[in-house]
């Protein structure tokens, strides 16, 4: 199958993107129409596909759940005893959700943490986009909750899934997951070549805990492990000084800001962006899961992270929409070992078509920096491509309307549980 973009603006200039299959083929001015479909650019431009760091897809159907409570409490009494309700079914209809609203703001990829992994990857196969799920484990310390989840990590890693779905293997926090096991899951992502995904240095109360149980800091912790390494992808990083920076950076580790379910679960909001990318460490952007940033909007999420970095540090020239944007593309495929997340002839074609015609776009003196500041959420998104297929077009998705019914349905049984309680 071959899709023409025609007359799409490319960095401002009008200009034809040829793709054959999954692949962008050729960039050009008035390339020749022939391709099974083509797309009328104008008044459109094309960016990459947003690829969302960090998140737990199925966690949707948790929106607006448990809103305006410290982390703690939030995963003690309103995520896990939950979580222990759901089926593979809900599971299934939560990351469809999930798929639909990235589909709608422009993500064409995301590094997903979950359990009951057939759901979730079942779910993504059939939304079309591309995605790195994680084998998700817990022990809580426990040697025999450690044996159950490395046998169901072992699974997971032989399960049949398409190219679009990569894994990782992803130990959700050092507070919930031993030594031991978090020692097994690096060595098991090293023996895969994949990558290896935690939660890390979250709130103050870890990095206390982590002092006061382990005698080092997070990041101390880890390196103490010995499980620093350029497979290892961190999510949040909000509590680490200038050392453990440098050993990050010195490992190849990756990190992933977490702006708005930081800052609405007040874990903070001192993210030490300029430093990380001085010290040479890859930084790209997440929503975290709906459950705590109550949406997955990439736009949202981006604007967020610029405009903080610019608060805390009263500096309004840290972190320019131009770098903002490359966090949220070419970063977060440099990060999950990608062939996307740039414009040019032999990437995936993964791209976002964004809507001019919006009124952010007026005038339209620097787009990227509309695109962040000013647009700020997915509704400027018209169309999205993934592997080279069409996933919505002229803002519709199809199967949409079913979607959102199941999910909602889904849903329901959350509040059939409070009613109980």
């Amino acid at each position: 199958m071959s899709i023409l973009l025609k007359n799409v603006q490319l960095n401002r200039v009008p200009t034809d993107i040829f793709i054959e299959g999954k692949y962008i083929k050729r960039i050009g001015a008035a390339l020749p129409d022939v391709a099974d479909t083509v797309i009328d650019g104008t008044m459109k431009a094309v960016v990459p596909g947003f690829i969302n760091g960090h998140g737990h897809a199925a966690m949707t159907l948790f929106r607006g759940f448990g809103d305006d409570i410290s982390l703690e409490q939030w995963l003690t009494e309103k995520i896990w005893p939950y979580e222990k309700e759901w089926t593979d079914e809900d599971v299934f209809w939560g990351v469809k959700l999930a798929c639909l609203e990235m589909i709608k703001s422009g993500t064409t990829c995301f590094n997903d943490m979950y359990m009951r992994f057939p759901a979730v990857r079942q779910a993504v196969e059939e939304m079309g986009l591309r995605a790195v799920l994680g084998a998700t484990m817990f022990d809580y310390f426990q040697e025999d909750t450690a044996t159950r989840y490395k046998r169901e990590t072992l699974q997971t890693l032989t399960a049949p899934r398409s190219d679009r779905i990569s894994l990782s293997i992803a130990p959700h926090a050092i507070y919930t997951v031993s030594a031991r096991t978090l020692q097994w899951a690096a060595d098991v992502a090293a023996a895969n070549d994949c990558l290896l995904h935690l939660h890390l240095a979250e709130t103050q109360t870890e990095h206390a805990n982590s002092i006061k149980n382990f005698g080092l800091s997070p990041v101390r912790y880890l390196h103490s492990l010995k499980l620093l390494s350029p497979r290892l992808v961190l999510a949040h990083c909000l509590y680490i000084d200038d050392d453990e920076i440098r050993a990050l950076a010195d490992h190849g580790v990756k990190v992933v800001h977490n702006p708005n379910s930081n800052l609405k679960l007040g874990s903070g909001h001192v993210f030490k962006y300029t430093e990380m990318k001085a010290a040479g460490i890859t930084v790209s952007i997440g929503t975290d899961g709906a459950a705590s940033s109550n949406n997955l909007d990439m736009l949202e999420a981006a604007k967020t992270a610029s405009l903080l970095q610019k608060g805390w540090r009263n500096d309004p020239t840290a972190m320019p929409a131009d770098e903002t944007l490359q966090c949220i593309t070419e970063n977060g495929a440099d990060m999950l070992r990608l062939n996307t997340g740039r414009i040019e002839p032999g990437r995936l074609a993964d791209l976002c078509l964004i809507d001019l015609k919006a009124p952010a776009f007026t005038p339209n003196f620097h787009f990227v920096s509309n695109l962040i500041y000013a647009a700020s959420h997915g509704s400027c998104v018209d169309t999205l491509l993934c592997d080279g297929r069409i996933l919505m077009q002229n803002r519709y998705v199809p199967g949409e309307e079913d979607i959102l019914r199941q999910a909602a349905n889904a849903a329901q049984k959350l509040e059939k549980v409070e009613n109980k309680k």
